[in-house]
Parts: C-alpha cells; sequence; structure tokens
C-alpha cells in the first residue's frame, strides 16, 4: 500500500513484502545509490562517477531497484534523450503483524473511531481537530459535545477523561479470556514538547487497570498522516501502546502494570464494555493527552479492542 504524505511519499509494506525488498537493498551498493539519488535525479554515468564502480556494475544495480520500484527512470531530453534516475520512496514501512488473529474465530475485534466517546471531563488546554480544520474552538470544553466530534481525527485534553463503550459480542454462554486495547496517544503539551512527562490511566468496566508515564509529546516531524494544513509545531504523532488484561494479571507492553485480572472486570454484566482514558486529579505528572485516529500521527487506526472468548 502507498501513502501520499505532506511532501512524502511512503511505501507501506507488510511482513512477506518487506522480505523481498529486503534482498534488494541489503546490499551496499544499491543502498549507496539510493542515498545518492536522495539528493536528486542522477543518471547511470553519474553515479556509477559518485561510486566509484564500471558503468556495468552501476547499470546492474540500478535495474534491480528499478524492478523493485525503488526507484523510478525516465527519459529526459537534453544533449540528445537520457535516461535519469529517480527515487520512487522516501521512506519504508514495515507493519509488523500477521493476519492470525483475523483467523481466529474466537476473537472479537471492533476499532473504535476517538470521536464516537460517550462521556468525558475535559479542561484546557484542550481541543478536536478532523482531518481537514477544528472541530468547535480550540481550550473549550463545550467543543467536545459538538455533533462534529464524531469526525475527531485528533483529540487533546490537558486533566480530566474521555469514555467509550464498545458493544458486548461475547457469544452467549462463552467465557472471556482476554481483553486487548491497543491506541496512539501521548502527553500533551503547548505545541509539542518531548520531554513533558506524562501519567496516562486506564480503566476498564470502571476497573483502573493501571497508569503508565508517558515520556514526551511528539513533534518536530511530521507524522505519516498527519495532514498538510496541521502545522509541524504542533503535536505531530504518538506512541502505540497495547493494554493487556487476561487471567495473569493486567500488562502493557507486555510488561505487567497490576494483578487485575480478566475476571475482575465483570466483562459478561454490561451489554457494553466500557473504556476510560484519562490522566487523575491527583496525577504526579499531569501532562494531558493526546489521541490520534487513522488519519493523524503515524498508525492507521482508532482504539482497537481485541476480545478473546473461550471455544
Amino acid at each position: 500500500m502507498e501513502l501520499e504524505v505532506f511532501a512524502i511519499k511512503v511505501l507501506q509494506l507488510t511482513m512477506d513484502e518487506a522480505i523481498e525488498i529486503s534482498k534488494v537493498i541489503g546490499n551496499e551498493h544499491r543502498m549507496n545509490i539510493l542515498k545518492i539519488l536522495s539528493t536528486g535525479p542522477h543518471n547511470v554515468n553519474e553515479l556509477s562517477e559518485k561510486l566509484g564502480l564500471p558503468f556495468s556494475t552501476t547499470a546492474v544495480n540500478v535495474k534491480k531497484l528499478e524492478d523493485a520500484n525503488l526507484i523510478i527512470t525516465e527519459l529526459v531530453p537534453g544533449r540528445g534523450t537520457q535516461k535519469v534516475n529517480s527515487k520512487n520512496y522516501d521512506r519504508i514501512v514495515i507493519d509488523l503483524f500477521t493476519d492470525a488473529m483475523d483467523k481466529e474465530k474466537n476473537v472479537i475485534t471492533i476499532d473504535m473511531p476517538i470521536g464516537e466517546y460517550v462521556d468525558c471531563q475535559v479542561q484546557p488546554s484542550c481541543g478536536l481537530v478532523s482531518e481537514t480544520d477544528y472541530i468547535g474552538m480550540q481550550d473549550d470544553p463545550r467543543s467536545f459535545y459538538e455533533p462534529g466530534r464524531r469526525e475527531a481525527q485528533l483529540l487533546y485534553f490537558r486533566h480530566g477523561f474521555v469514555e467509550y463503550r464498545y458493544p458486548n459480542r461475547i457469544p452467549y454462554g462463552k467465557k472471556a479470556t482476554e481483553i486487548e486495547f491497543s491506541m496512539e496517544i501521548c502527553s500533551e503539551a503547548p505545541y509539542h514538547k518531548l520531554d513533558w512527562p506524562s501519567d496516562i490511566t486506564l480503566w476498564i468496566n470502571e476497573v483502573e487497570i493501571g497508569t503508565w508515564t508517558c515520556p514526551g509529546d511528539f513533534g518536530g516531524q511530521r507524522g505519516f498522516n498527519t495532514p498538510e494544513w496541521w502545522t509541524i509545531y504542533f503535536t505531530q504523532y504518538g506512541l502505540l501502546k497495547h493494554w493487556k488484561v487476561n487471567q495473569n494479571g493486567s500488562f502493557l507492553d507486555g510488561v505487567q502494570i497490576s494483578g487485575v485480572t480478566v475476571s475482575d472486570l465483570n466483562l459478561h454484566d454490561k451489554p457494553f464494555v466500557s473504556l476510560r482514558i484519562g490522566v487523575k486529579e491527583d496525577a504526579f505528572n499531569a501532562g494531558g493527552i493526546n489521541l490520534f485516529g487513522p488519519n493523524f500521527g503515524n498508525y492507521e487506526q482508532g482504539i482497537i479492542m481485541n476480545l478473546r472468548h473461550s471455544e
């Protein structure tokens, strides 16, 4: 899949696709060619001279990059017609996941848009941003109740919480064995600030799962999916965090953060699963929250719930 992001062209690969591309770029000469082409178009003679390689060797390596669609070759008029090579992509992104989860029949997966919260209490600085503009007024908590909030691709606040409710699709007679939430998230600072810790807490069905201290509010480099109109001086992307609760406890990115188990969450007692994300009033690091949708930041997702149940 190809993504056009600002002035950056990204090649997004599955792990299987990445194997073939890695074979092509796993060569010093071809990597050096890509480095040179990142500065501007060159013909084979120019590449050969800069690399200190024979023309024939350079041409063979250019052809391999061309066959992999990593560079493009165009006929350019000048002193006669000459072939000029240019890089085709600025970045290569490899998705480190498989479709194994999709094949599991006992997994319920729901991707919740970040604007579909059912309750919130937020304090400035705060705001909602769509793919094309602000929603309501900045730093006005009333904007969080605008109907257009469902179009939000970025929401942020300094204190408070947002709460989501996922439909409970556990089949009757089955037992929940594990629940996992993943989201792109970071702290909220004025503009952005890499050193801006925030204690972010997660609750599932009103049970506190644990707190993670995000190190900062990330910016200065445009997120892969962040739209062009959003200034580079503001927050650009977050970190993709995975919160998991099973019979052994609660985990964040594989590290246990509390003893709360899936049995403590009463997942069979309600027609919905509640997820609350917030910064406590007494948090030591009250650095706020940025939540990203699929068209902002680095990851094409909202807040994904994976709920596993018994066979």
